[in-house]
């Protein structure tokens, strides 16, 4: 299979509500909009965000985030009153995550990697 584009779709219970936590909390680019929809920019991926959905996602599905600055996002976040779930710290993994919440509370994983991580090494011989 080669792939050309992906997306997250999300079906929130609030539309707006939810789009203005995306766009003007999170500060996600709008890549596209369309009659009952709006496509964010996530980096190498898309966050659709459109329909109405049930009672809430499920547990097991998480937004995975990557950042400059996990601690700056957090405070950013927290004095705009989004549900922190779990203040950033360093995993054994070696990566510095926190949680927080959208308003039907998808968890959203936001995670700075250190510099010294081997994500950002550069392991070729040279």
């Amino acid at each position: 299979m080669e792939v050309l584009s992906s997306r997250l779709i999300v079906r929130p219970r609030d539309r707006e509500r939810s789009l203005r936590f995306y766009r003007d909390v999170l500060g996600l680019a709008i890549a596209r909009e369309f009659p009952g929809g709006t496509v964010f920019f996530l980096g190498q991926g898309f966050l659709e965000i459109c329909g109405l959905g049930g009672p809430g996602p499920s547990p097991d599905q998480v937004l995975w985030l990557q950042v400059r600055d996990v601690r700056t996002e957090f405070e950013r976040l927290r004095d705009q009153g989004v549900t922190v779930l779990v203040e950033p710290t360093r995993q054994p993994w070696g990566l510095d995550e926190g949680w927080v919440a959208d308003p039907d509370g998808l968890r959203i994983a936001l995670v700075e990697i250190p510099a010294d991580h081997p994500l950002r090494l550069d392991t070729r011989e040279l």
